[in-house]
């Protein structure tokens, strides 16, 4: 903040409407800067600001690993799904892949067994009788959203055009059931029953 043109003193700020003025002495914690008129030196708020927010930060940390903060979490998601699903994909591709990173390294064990229930889903979608051309045609779906993911360094993934898991049909883990699509279609798809000829 530039101080030349401030008042000297709170009486001159007072009478002058002025929001801040500058004595060029020290407050009694010791900074020289610029003082509120109805309020304290600029540095001594915000070392304050500071500190309530480490203390906010800290309370919110707590709160948010309680049984409590996890349904208040839970309830907002189901209440304002479509909202939460926008503002993740509106953020840049670096910080989704971060936040991911984030997660997984925050929580493995969670991670493994949303990766194991993922494959065992897959697994019991998967038909006796599909042939090991099938088998291959669907390794070269994933192989092909990993190699889009690499190249354009936006995530693609294998999408069940008919969801495993719909209340009205449940699909199956087949090559002519799968396509390639961003994560953000999917995410926006979710479990729901689209035309494959439209996007998702």
């Amino acid at each position: 903040m530039d101080t030349t043109n401030l008042p000297k003193t709170r009486a001159e700020a007072k009478a002058t409407g002025a929001k801040y003025y500058f004595t060029g002495e020290p407050c009694k914690h010791g900074h020289i800067a610029p003082r509120k008129t109805k309020g304290v030196c600029v540095d001594c708020m915000k070392l304050q600001w500071q500190r309530d927010n480490e203390t906010r930060a800290e309370y919110f940390a707590q709160y948010n690993q309680s049984e409590a903060g996890k349904d208040a979490k839970r309830r907002y998601y189901e209440t304002n799904k479509d909202a939460v699903i926008a503002r993740a994909n509106a953020r840049p591709a670096e910080e989704r892949k971060g936040h991911r990173e984030k997660y997984k390294k925050q929580n493995p064990e969670l991670y493994k067994a949303f990766v194991s229930v993922r494959k065992r889903r897959h697994k019991k979608a998967t038909p006796p009788w599909i042939t090991a051309e099938q088998k291959l045609a669907i390794r070269h779906l994933y192989l092909q959203a990993m190699s889009l993911t690499k190249l354009t360094g936006e995530r693609y993934v294998v999408d069940h055009i008919v969801p495993l898991i719909n209340p009205a049909v449940c699909g199956l883990h087949v090559p002519w059931n799968l396509r390639v699509i961003t994560q953000e279609e999917n995410l926006q798809k979710s479990n729901k029953l689209v035309d494959p000829t439209t996007p998702a």
